[in-house]
């Protein structure tokens, strides 16, 4: 039967990947769309589709995106609508302060040090821990991490490319399971204030919007990745007897100077100390005592991504200023250029998707297909959990297609959020079954910017391990991950619980308008 299977599984595997490189740029996948969206608009328009917003009460008629009125806005507030892109502000600000923080290597530093100060009886939960903590630093978590995990599991006399697999899927299921608030939220919901505002033109994004699901989800995945790890990947890899590590030439980087991290420990608790007092102190500008319950709270938690900006910034200069890789105000200044360089393509990316939400707006289509789907959905009968979780098994499958995160909840969430909101949830809680979906089965997906990366890694102590041989090892960590995202998600809808602070699972229709 293993004979037959074989076969028949990379072949499988071969088709997706034939089909996934022939897919072009998400930018231009925004292209395409966005010509499309004309055709769609001019159909709609001269069909006279129309619905009733329920929120505005509001009459919205389908507009062809090539009548004068819509070109002209094309044309004349291109940099408007550029610019106006609520994720492009947000993740731009906190990566001038993260970027920082990752060249001078404070985040691979602290990363190196939570693993290797790891109990070794504990170090597969350690490890799977600090993979979920590692979406702080962006991409280059997956990258340090997974070779770390590996090395640091051989010098235990344990199978490096467990550590190694265990290591890669918490760093990609971190998106999902991060038990703090951090760049990547500001970054998915930035993209899911413009889609809810298709609706709820008065609706804001909320940082810690998600905080209590994905802390869930980082204890969730953490026990799941433990017993898999321990109990299923490492068992068939069989014991270690290989050498317990490699090469000088491949050892970890040198350890930070003393006291560097400690430097920054305490630049980043000064930065927390002002957010409390800014907090907490009587008359605090960073609350509302106008407000009552939850909303005193509300400029708190929209203060977070400056409060983020300014924690990585001030960790980073004190860690470079004690490695000596700041010596003079200039070079903050080259590192922070240097991270916002980085970003290009996204800058790009968020050209093309700012311009298909706009023009969404613009020819009304977006509001229409959510207010007649949630009308659909309510007359099917189906169960909001079944809903959530289908949006969760919705992400996971264009994950072998799409790798970015951000370009296909781009182009989900102006439908998806609407018409889930019209169904009585809240954008928070869609914005979380869209991360789980995202988070989980693409871990054991060829189609993964980083597979042939971590196969890289993985040949380095096994030489000839296959694309074969390392989804094997990454299947059971990807299925378990997945199978609990969508278990998760359901009891989440089930029992109705709150994503975050001053974030219900229920969206309360108000009427703005009569």
């Amino acid at each position: 039967m293993s004979d037959e299977t074989g076969p028949r599984r990379r072949s499988l595997l071969d088709l997706v990947e034939r089909v996934g490189d022939r897919l072009p740029d998400p930018v231009f996948i925004f292209l395409w769309l966005i010509g499309v969206l004309v055709v769609a608009s001019i159909v709609c328009a001269a069909l006279g589709v129309s619905a009733v917003n329920p929120i505005t009460q509001e009459t919205l008629v389908a507009k062809s995106l090539l009548e004068p009125g819509n070109v002209r806005l094309l044309l004349t507030e291109m940099a408007k609508t550029f610019t106006g892109f609520a994720p492009l502000g947000l993740v731009l600000l906190v990566m001038l302060g993260a970027g920082v923080a990752e060249r001078v290597g404070l985040l691979d530093s602290a990363i190196r040090t939570l693993v290797t100060a790891s109990p070794r009886r504990l170090l597969t939960p350690m490890v799977l821990v600090i993979g979920l903590l590692s979406n702080h630093a962006a991409d280059s978590g997956i990258v340090v991490l997974p070779p770390l995990a590996a090395m640091v599991f051989a010098a235990a006399g344990r199978h490096p490319i467990a550590g190694l697999a265990c290591a890669y899927a918490a760093s990609i299921a971190s998106f999902a399971g991060n038990p703090l608030p951090g760049q990547f939220d500001a970054l998915i919901l930035g993209f899911t204030e413009p889609a809810a505002r298709l609706l709820d033109p008065h609706w804001t994004a909320n940082l810690a919007g998600n905080w209590f699901f994905t802390a869930a989800g980082c204890l969730t995945f953490t026990l799941v990745g433990w017993w898999v790890t321990d109990r299923i990947v490492e068992p068939r890899l069989g014991p270690w007897e290989g050498p317990r590590s490699l090469g000088d030439d491949d050892q970890a980087p040198d350890a930070a100077p003393r006291g560097a991290l400690l430097w920054a420990g305490l630049a980043a608790l000064g930065v927390v100390l002002l957010w409390a007092a800014l907090t907490l102190l009587p008359g605090a500008p960073l609350r509302d005592a106008t407000a009552q319950g939850p909303a005193q709270w509300t400029p708190f938690f929209r203060s977070l991504i400056t409060a983020f900006f300014l924690l990585f910034l001030a960790a980073g200069c004190a860690y470079g200023i004690r490695t000596r890789q700041i010596r003079k105000d200039s070079d903050v200044v080259r590192l922070a250029a240097d991270s916002i360089a980085a970003m290009a393509p996204y800058i790009v990316l968020a050209f093309a998707a700012s311009h298909f939400i706009a023009m969404f707006n613009w020819s009304n289509l977006g509001a229409i297909t959510a207010i007649k789907g949630a009308a659909a959905l309510r007359e099917s009968g189906l169960p909001l959990p079944f809903i959530l979780m289908g949006v969760t098994v919705l992400a996971a499958v264009l994950d072998m297609f799409i790798s970015s995160a951000s370009a296909k909840w781009a182009a989900l969430g102006p439908v998806v959020v609407p018409m889930l909101m019209l169904l009585g949830v809240s954008p928070e809680m869609t914005t979380a079954a869209y991360r789980m979906g995202d988070s989980s089965l693409v871990i054991a997906s060829p189609m993964s910017a980083y597979f042939i990366l971590i196969l890289g890694f993985a040949q380095r102590w096994k030489p000839g391990l296959g694309i074969g041989g390392l989804l094997a090892v990454l299947l059971p960590l990807g299925v378990a991950f997945f199978a609990s995202a969508l278990v998760m998600t359901g009891l989440w809808a089930l029992f109705e619980l709150a994503t975050g602070p001053v974030a219900p699972f229920h969206y309360v229709i108000v009427a703005h308008g009569g």
